[in-house]
């Protein structure tokens, strides 16, 4: 648990008064202390003004932030503004310039425009975090330290291509081992020497919308990049801890980024902070998946949820605005799921450039009146009633859904099956149906300890590493049900294809292999005929995308296909391992087989809701702490709907009432409550 002295849930977001007029200042902060803010986010994109020339560093406007705040006591999340260099800087020094896929060297402009690689960025960034963290080492009104901003991005120039090289080294330490890995005998692709490793860019290996002709080249390449941007993080990390030893560090992640391992990621943050703006279409269950991958990457640690937005985006397509009450919803689910914080972007409106449109705290108008100010002045209030109670609280969960970037990578650099397979599709149906039945669930990942589990799922686990076999195959022996899905074991740690057929290694524990698998384009569709009553689990089912045709080697059936050439071929298998059993099921099956299978599996696990009977778009969790236990009911609906509480006796956090029996929820509101014993 990270301690950043807040009394409360930390309440504010990113302040960027270097935009404004000293005056504007004053009246933003009379503004925060009615909407009950009290952390802010400061110093995100400032390096010009911080660091005006090579050896020049001015602080004082920066010093007047923190006395203003440290004067109405705020605190700061003080961020080292490294996420855009100066202009200065890459006009004098051009290797911090990012080349890009196509090939082509950038030039200055927008944000996230610094090489990983460069000399130059790997001087100047983590020299500007040191001399903050000097400047600034006894200042207690810092409580957390925010390095860069929203890392993203790949680069291919030359000093990644070098860098690249000695990664290589490391990771194979042999020309042979290497050739090995990426089968390079294929189109004569073989290496004879380290200098002729390229980047995989649109000039070298690219063939197809989707195809790399060297797939474990662009794997390695994924990796090389995730773990080169860590390396920058980590410098500028180091930095900091130098001066400051206890100090809090963090970077603020996006939830589901393909391009970095956000699981090696937080292994160097004191604390996961991410920023979480979903689009108006998106479920609402894969936005609570991102929570509590969040959650997951830190062993299931709290996170600060670091932004969202008040009302609107400015860079979707449609810039929807937050209609009443999801601000307060989806902040609410946030904290469900594991955030110790409610943070925006931003607290005051730009009035120019790209972000001049995205919503804030306070808006052009600069009033309090307005239903954005209002709401979250409102929020605040319950945030303040709610006190310490729930900072560091858990949620305590059964069943694990693993979620591999490897996979994610692998998976989707492969020239085949489907252009329509989409890893987080997969993962985001099978958690969506346990969401629905009200089933907590932890996303874990290679290195997750899996012993407390009763249920794994592993979606299009589709690499494996030889320590993810063990793992897997040691929870279904010891008694754990595992359940797995198509294109399951099919390729090592490089991407090479497991002999013998998938799922590889995973052949025994599944009782079956994969002879084929069939691939239909959008439209075209099968059924899953059951063959057995699980529990509710019958009739027929629509199915689609892929389809393996298997082989048992001990398995049961449970279903088969109704159609085409493999009608009557296996679709849903059971095998007993050891003390555990493991299910398969071979295609992408329609939203209610999936909820049939879960509510079978949780019976034959006995694992229980977190309330029952939940209605449609009605979400629950718990948290717990010291022996004391949360409920958090979310009405994602924007209609009232009644909810059943059973035997339960809650206490309302919000406005101390006393719940039982069933309650009505109006549109998109939120219950905290928390259990109390029912005497008997």
């Amino acid at each position: 648990m990270i301690d950043l002295g807040m009394k409360k849930i930390p309440y504010g977001g990113d302040w960027n008064p270097e935009q404004w007029e000293r005056e504007i200042w004053d009246q933003d902060i009379e503004m925060f202390k009615e909407a009950g803010i009290d952390l802010l986010t400061i110093n995100v994109f400032a390096w010009t003004r911080l660091q005006p020339s090579e050896e020049t560093y001015d602080f004082s406007l920066l010093d007047e932030m923190l006395a203003l705040l440290k004067a109405n006591g705020m605190l700061a999340c003080m961020a080292t503004s490294t996420a855009a260099h100066p202009a200065w800087m890459a006009t004098k020094y051009p290797d911090i310039l990012r080349v890009d896929f196509q090939g082509r060297k950038r030039k200055y402009g927008d944000r996230h425009n610094s090489c990983p690689s460069s000399p130059t960025y790997r001087h100047f960034a983590p020299r500007l975090a040191e001399e903050l963290a000097k400047r600034y080492k006894d200042e207690d009104t810092i409580a957390l330290w925010h390095v860069s901003n929203e890392y993203t991005g790949i680069c291919y120039c030359e000093n990644c291509e070098k860098s690249f090289r000695a990664w290589l080294k490391n990771r194979y330490q042999t020309l042979d081992a290497l050739n090995q890995a990426w089968n390079t005998t294929f189109w004569s692709q073989t290496l004879t020497d380290w200098d002729e490793i390229v980047v995989p860019n649109q000039l070298t290996v690219q063939w197809a919308e989707r195809g790399m002709c060297q797939q474990g080249l662009v794997l390695d390449y994924t990796r090389f990049n995730s773990d080169n941007h860590l390396e920058c993080y980590t410098l500028e990390h180091e930095a900091i801890r130098k001066h400051i030893p206890d100090a809090v560090i963090t970077t603020n992640l996006m939830g589901a980024y393909k391009q970095y391992n956000y699981r090696d990621w937080a292994k160097k943050m004191d604390v996961v902070s991410w920023d979480c703006y979903p689009s108006p279409t998106q479920p609402y269950s894969h936005t609570s998946l991102i929570h509590d991958l969040m959650r997951g990457i830190k062993d299931g640690q709290p996170f600060l949820l670091m932004e969202q937005t008040p009302s609107q985006t400015n860079w979707q397509p449609y810039n929807w605005v937050k209609r009443p009450g999801q601000m307060r919803l989806g902040s609410y689910q946030a904290v469900a799921h594991g955030a110790d914080s409610v943070l925006f972007f931003q607290m005051r409106q730009s009035v120019g450039a790209c972000e001049k449109f995205h919503g804030a705290v306070i808006d052009h108008t600069g009033r309090n009146d307005t239903r954005v100010f209002r709401e979250v002045a409102a929020l605040g209030a319950e945030l303040q009633k709610l006190g310490p109670d729930l900072i560091g609280s858990t949620l305590d969960s059964e069943v694990a859904l693993w979620f591999d970037w490897d996979s994610w990578w692998a998976s989707e650099n492969s020239a085949g099956p489907s252009v329509d397979l989409h890893y987080m599709n997969q993962v985001s149906r099978y958690y969506s149906a346990f969401n629905r039945a009200g089933i907590q669930v932890d996303v874990v990942g290679p290195g997750s300890d899996l012993s407390k589990y009763r249920l794994l799922v592993t979606p299009v686990m589709y690499l494996l590493h030889p320590e993810d076999v063990e793992a897997v195959t040691s929870f279904v022996q010891n008694g754990g049900t595992l359940v797995s899905s198509f294109l399951t074991g099919v390729a090592d740690a490089s991407d090479r294809v497991f002999r013998g057929g998938a799922p590889g290694p995973l052949r025994e524990v599944f009782g079956l292999w994969s002879e084929e698998i069939d691939a239909l384009p959008p439209g075209q569709k099968n059924s899953i005929v059951m063959q057995a009553d699980l529990g509710g689990l019958s009739g027929t089912y629509e199915c689609n995308l892929l389809f393996d045709l298997l082989r048992l080697g001990g398995a049961e059936v449970l279903a088969t296909y109704g159609s085409d050439f493999y009608a009557g071929h296996p679709a849903l298998t059971r095998n007993l391992y050891g003390k555990g059993t493991a299910y398969y099921v071979a295609t992408s099956p329609e939203e209610a087989f999936l909820q049939g299978l879960v509510h079978h599996l949780c019976q034959e696990a006995h694992l229980k809701p977190v309330l029952e009977n939940l209605p449609t778009g009605v979400e629950a969790t718990r948290r717990s702490k010291g022996g004391r236990d949360f409920l958090f009911l979310l009405n994602h609906n924007a209609a009232e709907v009644e909810v059943n509480l059973g035997s339960r006796s809650l206490q309302n956090l919000l406005n101390d009432q006393h719940l039982s029996g069933t309650l009505t929820l109006k549109p998109r509101d939120v219950i905290v409550a928390e259990e109390v014993p029912v005497l008997a």
